[in-house]
């Protein structure tokens, strides 16, 4: 099947982005070294569904290396880089994804890629999981099984295995510690930022700051921030990550009471309407509202619209939306992840590991899916520690061994 892209001349420029960020992941290419001398995936099909730019291109490269017939399509309309599609179309893999494509194209995509029926899905978000359990329950037929990016889309998959209805085992990549105590801290940490300072062209210092939800990912864009001079506030409903941020530093308060006070709020919770009308109501005149979360479902655009006399694009991915009293709110990305839609994603190093874990998760499900039951797996650990050890070699670290009387003293044999 040919791919759908935007356009094939646009590959050099894909070409030169792929290259770049391949000099700066020495784990996936070492572990990429392996699986091509091995021809792990041969005689496979693999569909990819994650963030299409170039650290995602690299994992599919690496992959494709490997044996695989690797069919490659975006899991969000705003951060699918078309150059980046093109290079791997004109590498000889199949992409079907567009940059700004509408959501009916979104998922006429999603179903093209299952059209080719695969053994191994890699998905971001959980999209592909749910066409396999809904509609597209035929592209299961070979499916060995698959891994999950982030932790909105394990979300989702704990769910469908709580309620006895998954029908694949899964592995959650997210919850891999060389995955999210590193992608999820200072991967979305960084890029955040990254895109919210690249899209506005305005300071964080001085800002009151708003970080809604302290996991992981909370706790980057929010160390981040500090680091770049703001006043960092916390909104959260877990009570124990409440804790967790007044003993980092940082002023925690009530959505209703943050709204006030505001300059800039970055949403990042995986759960829906946590800016509400009522929220904006209260915000402050020119405030910043960036979701950093996976779904644009977290900022509640409706009410947003509801409230607004008019709205129009006051910067490039900036929406204004002024209120009858001629407050504008200002929208970055559509309220869709801030970081891909308005940036380019973490950065390369970053999703090194990331995409080593995620190399290793297909590996993993290709080697154990005959002992795998339909459950959500975490990688075992000695996985994790593997990543890790080849990752300091990268970058030049060494650390201590335990000597056989610690191993013994801690029983560890």
């Amino acid at each position: 099947m040919n791919s759908i892209i935007c356009d094939i001349s646009l590959a050099p420029s894909g070409h030169k982005k792929i290259a770049w960020v391949d000099r700066y992941m020495p784990t996936l290419n070492n572990i990429g070294d392996t699986l091509k001398k091995q021809q792990t995936f041969t005689g496979k099909t693999v569909v990819v569904s994650v963030h299409l730019e170039a650290k995602t291109a690299y994992l599919a490269t690496v992959l494709h290396k490997a044996g695989a017939e690797v069919i490659v399509t975006g899991s969000n309309p705003l951060s699918t880089q078309d150059d980046v599609a093109a290079a791997l179309a004109e590498d000889g893999l199949i992409v079907y994804a567009k940059h700004g494509c509408t959501e009916e194209e979104y998922f006429a995509y999603l179903n093209k890629a299952l059209d080719h029926k695969p053994h191994i899905i890699i998905d971001d978000g959980g999209d592909l999981v749910h066409l396999l359990h809904t509609t597209r329950s035929d592209a299961t037929e070979r499916l060995l099984g698959g891994t999950e990016e982030t932790t909105t889309g394990v979300n989702r998959l704990r769910g469908l295995e709580k309620e006895k209805k998954l029908k694949f085992p899964m592995i959650a990549a997210n919850d891999a510690y060389c995955k999210y105590l590193f992608d999820n801290r200072y991967g979305t940490g960084q890029s955040t930022w990254d895109g919210i300072m690249r899209t506005t062209n305005l300071t964080v210092v001085g800002k009151r700051v708003v970080i809604v939800g302290y996991g992981w990912c909370g706790r980057g864009c929010a160390m981040r921030a500090k680091g770049l001079g703001a006043h960092v506030i916390v909104t959260e409903v877990d009570p124990i990550k409440a804790i967790e941020a007044v003993f980092d530093g940082f002023e925690v308060m009530p959505m209703e009471k943050a709204a006030e006070t505001g300059d800039i709020f970055v949403t990042l919770t995986g759960n829906k309407d946590v800016i509400r009308g009522r929220h904006m109501e209260k915000m402050k005149d020119g405030v910043l509202l960036a979701n950093a979360g996976h779904f644009d479902v977290e900022i509640n655009k409706p009410e947003l619209e509801a409230l607004a006399v008019r709205h129009s694009e006051v910067r490039h991915n900036i929406e204004g939306y002024e209120l009858p009293d001629g407050r504008m709110i200002n929208l970055l990305a559509e309220g869709r992840l801030v970081n891909l839609a308005a940036g380019d994603g973490h950065p390369a190093e970053i999703m090194d590991l990331s995409f080593a874990v995620q190399a290793l998760a297909a590996k993993y499900i290709l080697n154990n899916a005959k002992n795998l039951e339909n459950r959500v797996y975490v990688l075992p650990h000695e996985v994790d520690t593997n990543v890790a050890a080849i990752k300091l070699h990268s970058m030049g670290y060494a650390i201590d061994t335990l000597t056989e009387e610690q191993r013994k003293y801690l029983n560890l044999d």
